[in-house]
């Protein structure tokens, strides 16, 4: 089964959480990609990756939680670094490959302290580091 089978649904049509978590496209880890996005800007913040319990988390507490590749293990934003994410809302594309977290960003979304991840920015044939870490 996949979310193709719910395409045709009319607006407001109300699904469990259950019948969509079971339908989405995951890897061999179990994990899909989230984008998160500042909510009032539009600002695309970062990429991480989620799993059925980080994604349960976040809508339980409303505090993003990624599972990181590297640690193996939960990371809840901004739980060592006080640069939080709450979560305003939460879209699964039409694919089921795909998470997108409408956030309210407080502090830095990047690792290097910067607002977001995408700072090396494409020029022509070279790329140009566009921002620098904020202060702490």
């Amino acid at each position: 089964m996949s979310l193709k089978e719910l395409e045709d649904l009319p607006e407001n049509t109300l699904l469990s959480i259950d019948t969509i978590l079971s339908k989405l496209k995951v890897d061999s880890q179990e994990l899909i990609p989230a984008i998160a996005q500042q909510y009032d800007t539009g600002e695309v913040l970062m990429m991480a990756y989620m799993n059925e319990a980080s994604i349960r988390e976040t809508l339980k507490t409303e505090q993003v939680c990624y599972w990181s590749r590297s640690r193996q293990t939960y990371w809840r934003k901004g739980e060592s670094s006080g640069h939080l994410q709450k979560l305003v809302s939460m879209s699964f594309d039409c694919d089921g490959d795909c998470i997108l977290l409408q956030v309210d960003q407080i502090g830095a979304a990047c690792h290097t302290n910067r607002r977001n991840c995408f700072f090396f920015e494409v020029k022509e044939d070279q790329v140009i580091i566009n921002s620098s870490p904020q202060e702490s």
